[in-house]
C-alpha cells in the first residue's frame, strides 16, 4: 500500500502547469533480469541526472532507476527559482566551517548558476531561461532585515545588488505590498521539468542507461561494490549515489533511515493564472525576474513565458493538503497583485520538498561506496545540478570539493517518527507569530 506522502503527492500532480507544458517521451522501461554498471544511480531528479551525465561524460558506464517518472519529484514541480547561496544563509556555514571555506561554498553556488547556462546551450534545452532575481520585504522590520542582508553579502561576498526601498520600490515591482527590494542579476529562473527532461535526454546521448517506475527496495554491499535491487531485476555497480531526498524512504524505508531522519518532507505549493498581456506582466515586474519575499513562510511568483503568474506560497509540515488551497492560493496572490482580480486560475499544483534540520546542504557518504545527496530545503535547481558534477569528481578520485559540504554537521528533527512533524509544525507556528508581532 502506498503512503500517505505518496497518495498526496501524486494527487498534486494531477493539475500542474509544467507537466501541461511539456511532451514526455514513452515511458522508459522499468528495471528487469540483472544489469552491471560503474555507476548506480537512485533517483532520475536534477541531482540525479546532473550526476548520471557528469559521470558518462568521464567514461563511466551508468544505470539510472527512477522510482515514478523522470522528473516526477521537487525538481520537475518547483517554483523554478534558480537562485546563488542556500537557503540557511551564509552565517551557518561561516559557522561550521570557517571564513575561507564558507567563501568557497558561495562562490561554488556560482558555478552552479553558470552550469545552467552552459548546460542548456551545449545540450539544446529549450526551458525559458531568464536571468534576474528580486528579493522583496513586506514590512518595515523585514526591510530592515533585508537591508542589512544585502550589505552583508556585498561587503564578504561580492555579490551586486541594486536596492530600492519606499516610493522606489514600484520600479521594480508594482505592488502595494512591499517596504524595499533588491536587484541581483546572476539568479534566475526557468521552467523546471523542461530543463529536467533536457538533462534526461542529455545523459541518454552520453549512455547512461535509464529505468523508470523501478524503485530500489533494498541495497546490498560487498568488497566489490553494491546491488541493488527492484521488484524485477538487480543492478551491480562499484559505486551507488541516493538522491531520491525525500521521497527515498517512501518507498523503502529500510534503505537508508539515517538519511530519513536528518531530512523533513514539506509540502509547498503554486498556482498559474491565464496568460495575461505582455504589457501588464512587464507593468508589474519590469526585469522579468524572479521574485521571493523574505518572510520565514514565503511568497515567491515569476511570469512564465507565456505570460501566465506563476506564485508559490503556503506550506503543509503534514501529509495532508490544505483545505480551500485554491483559494487560499489566490487571495495570497492577490494581495501581491490587485490588478490581478480578473484572471482566472487555470493550474494547481504542489509536492514536497525536502529540509534539513539546519536548512543546509546534506551531502556525504553511508560507505566507501555509497554516495547520497539530500537537504536541498528549496534551492534544489541551482545546488542539485552543482552536487551532481561534485559526486562525479569524488567517485573520479577528486573528492576535495565534495568533503566540503561532507563535513557539514546535521542532527536527526527531534520527535522521532510520531513526533516530530507536530514539533516542526508547532516550531514554525511560533516563528510565524514572532515574524507577524514584528
Amino acid at each position: 500500500m502506498a503512503s500517505s506522502l505518496l497518495q498526496s503527492d501524486t494527487l498534486l500532480n494531477q493539475r500542474s502547469y509544467y507537466e501541461a507544458t511539456v511532451q514526455r517521451a514513452p515511458v522508459l522501461p522499468p528495471l528487469q533480469g540483472q544489469q552491471r554498471a560503474d555507476v548506480l544511480v537512485v533517483g532520475g531528479g536534477l541531482a540525479g541526472l546532473s550526476a548520471a551525465l557528469e559521470l558518462a561524460e568521464r567514461g563511466l558506464q551508468v544505470c539510472l532507476l527512477e522510482a515514478q517518472r523522470i522528473g516526477w519529484g521537487a525538481s520537475g514541480r518547483n517554483g523554478g527559482q534558480a537562485l546563488v547561496g542556500y537557503a540557511c544563509g551564509q552565517g551557518q556555514l561561516e559557522q561550521q566551517l570557517g571564513r575561507a571555506d564558507a567563501r568557497r561554498l558561495w562562490d561554488w553556488t556560482l558555478e552552479g548558476i553558470e552550469l545552467i547556462g552552459q548546460r542548456i546551450a551545449q545540450q539544446r534545452i529549450d526551458c525559458d531561461w531568464q536571468r534576474g532575481y528580486l528579493t522583496v520585504a513586506d514590512s518595515a522590520r523585514q526591510a530592515r532585515r533585508l537591508l542589512a542582508e544585502v550589505e552583508q553579502q556585498q561587503r564578504d561576498y561580492g555579490l551586486a545588488c541594486e536596492v530600492a526601498t519606499g516610493p522606489e520600490v514600484r520600479r521594480h515591482i508594482d505592488s502595494p505590498r512591499y517596504h524595499a527590494a533588491a536587484f541581483e542579476p546572476l539568479s534566475g529562473h526557468l521552467h523546471p521539468l523542461k530543463y529536467t527532461l533536457g538533462l534526461a535526454q542529455a545523459a541518454q546521448r552520453a549512455g547512461v542507461v535509464l529505468h523508470e517506475h523501478s524503485p530500489v527496495l533494498r541495497l546490498s554491499q560487498c568488497a566489490a561494490g553494491v546491488t541493488a535491487h527492484t521488484a524485477h531485476g538487480q543492478v551491480s555497480a562499484r559505486y551507488a549515489l541516493l538522491a531520491g531526498n525525500c521521497l527515498l524512504p517512501e518507498y523503502a524505508p529500510a534503505l537508508a533511515p539515517a538519511l530519513a531522519r536528518r531530512i523533513m518532507p514539506v509540502g509547498t505549493y503554486l498556482v498559474a493564472t491565464a496568460p495575461v498581456a505582455t504589457a501588464l506582466s512587464r507593468r508589474l515586474i519590469p526585469s522579468a525576474a524572479a521574485v521571493c519575499d523574505n518572510n520565514l513562510v514565503l511568497d515567491y511568483f515569476r511570469f512564465s513565458a507565456e505570460q501566465r503568474l506563476l506564485f508559490g506560497g503556503r506550506v503543509s509540515y503534514t501529509t495532508r493538503t490544505p483545505a480551500q488551497l485554491q483559494a487560499l492560493m489566490r487571495q495570497r496572490l492577490l494581495a501581491v497583485f490587485p490588478d490581478l482580480a480578473q484572471v482566472p486560475v487555470d493550474y494547481l499544483w504542489g509536492g514536497f520538498v525536502d529540509i534539513s534540520m539546519n536548512r543546509a546542504p546534506d551531502f556525504g557518504r553511508l560507505s566507501p561506496q555509497v554516495y547520497y545527496l539530500q537537504g536541498f530545503s528549496g534551492h534544489g535547481v541551482v545546488l542539485a545540478g552543482l552536487a551532481g558534477r561534485l559526486v562525479a569528481e569524488a567517485i573520479g578520485g577528486q573528492a576535495e570539493r565534495f568533503d566540503v559540504y561532507a563535513r557539514l554537521k546535521h542532527h536527526p528533527f527531534p520527535g522521532g517518527p510520531w513526533l516530530r512533524t507536530p514539533l516542526l509544525a508547532l516550531g514554525m507556528a511560533w516563528q510565524r507569530l514572532r515574524e507577524a508581532l514584528g
